[in-house]
């Protein structure tokens, strides 16, 4: 491996223990995620001032919404308020945001905030944030097998010229290049249903540490675990 640090060029987090981090703390699981959201925005300085140029975290998943419904009210209220704090720090730091995921379960205001939020970052030329919002892989596997069924059946598209870049093109992340590097914070070793097409190639890298406690030292110690992996891709060497 050559000395050179190398820094990935996109990185995606599983946000996990907000509540846990509450919980040990004494106070409501709500505390964790407003806590959680600080951390993303912080962390989106650092991600930047390090070289990565796209950052994508799992904030809300198809699965969640089976969680107490006063936190799902209380996580809803937080991705209102943090819409608006995103527009504001974006239109500063030059951050282009999108947002992955099925909308059509969101409420209508949710909805327009998020169309509000891409339109007017869809020029900015720095950070690539996208945020998954009601997103599932599998879900989103399906999203895409639905629309190529659609173009087929109206004769756009024939069985045989179903590629790999095909499939990927009809993606929420169609345009984004998969990760190099997935994060997990709290122990957990799982993927939870996060990019089940992208993280194909990409490494994997898992620490105790909680999310609402994770800074810019844990992530230079998941890039440096990263720059001790051998990235063969299934050849050899």
């Amino acid at each position: 491996m050559s000395d050179e640090r190398k820094i990935p060029r996109h990185v995606a987090v599983i946000l996990d223990g907000n509540g846990r981090w509450a919980k040990a703390k004494g106070l409501p699981r709500n505390a964790g995620h407003v806590k959680g959201a600080q951390v993303v925005e912080d962390m989106l300085d650092v991600v930047d001032k390090a070289g990565i140029k796209y950052f994508t975290v799992y904030a809300f998943s198809t699965e969640n919404w089976n969680r107490p419904s006063d936190e799902v009210s209380a996580l809803m209220g937080l991705l209102r308020k943090y819409m608006v704090g995103s527009l504001r720090k974006a239109a500063k730091n030059n951050v282009h945001i999108q947002v992955i995921g099925d909308r059509t379960r969101l409420d209508d205001d949710i909805i327009k905030s998020i169309e509000d939020l891409e339109r007017d970052t869809a020029g900015n030329t720095g950070l690539h944030f996208q945020i998954a919002i009601n997103y599932g892989g599998r879900d989103e596997i399906r999203r895409a097998v639905t629309k190529i069924a659609s173009k087929i059946n109206g004769g756009e598209l024939k069985p045989e010229d179903i590629t790999e870049e095909v499939v990927a093109g009809q993606l929420d992340t169609a345009g984004i290049p998969d990760p190099d590097l997935l994060i997990r914070t709290c122990g957990e070793q799982r993927i939870s249903n996060f990019l089940l097409w992208q993280l194909a190639y990409t490494e994997f890298y898992f620490t105790d540490v909680a999310w609402p406690d994770f800074n810019k030292a844990e992530l230079e110690k998941a890039i440096d675990a990263y720059n001790h992996r051998e990235r063969r891709f299934g050849g050899l060497k």
